[in-house]
């Protein structure tokens, strides 16, 4: 919703005004009845794990996954002063960006999700690399779709 909030201020006077405020409205929505829980209970979940069994913490692959988990904490946090930004009509960010940064939690949810599923047979190099190359991916296929709408 970024995107297209940030896309509406090319719209005509008439449309602009109401499509933020449309905007603005939806993106709480989807913060705080969707992101928030979602973010509360994985929080929740894996505390409950720890103190279940502490002996993971002693693992590398939970130390990256928890270090990963706090990254994206941060990302959630950071598109709730872009909300902001947008609300007040503070946002600098182009459509093209918010494009891009709506691709960061999906490569921490990808090497979230391949450290759970194999743990210690992973080497983090590797896990880096992959998930590096993944991004250097979703980039040119958001520049490929930028060319591509500018046709």
């Amino acid at each position: 919703m970024f995107v297209y909030h940030a896309e509406a201020a090319d719209k005509p006077e008439a449309l602009r005004e109401d499509w933020k405020k449309q905007y603005t409205a939806m993106q709480w929505r989807v913060y705080k009845i969707i992101c928030n829980p979602a973010m509360m209970i994985t929080w929740t979940c894996g505390i409950l794990m720890l103190v279940n069994t502490p002996a993971f913490l002693e693992q590398g692959w939970l130390q990256t996954k928890l270090v990963l988990l706090v990254l994206l904490t941060g990302y959630h946090l950071y598109c709730k002063g872009i909300i902001k930004k947008q609300e007040a009509d503070r946002s600098t960010y182009t459509s093209f960006q918010f494009r891009l940064l709506n691709e960061l939690p999906t490569l921490f949810l990808v090497a979230i999700v391949l450290l759970a599923v194999v743990k210690d047979l992973l080497n983090f190099v590797y896990l880096f690399l992959g998930v590096l190359a993944f991004g250097f991916t979703l980039f040119f296929a958001a520049r490929a779709y930028k060319k591509f709408r500018e046709k």
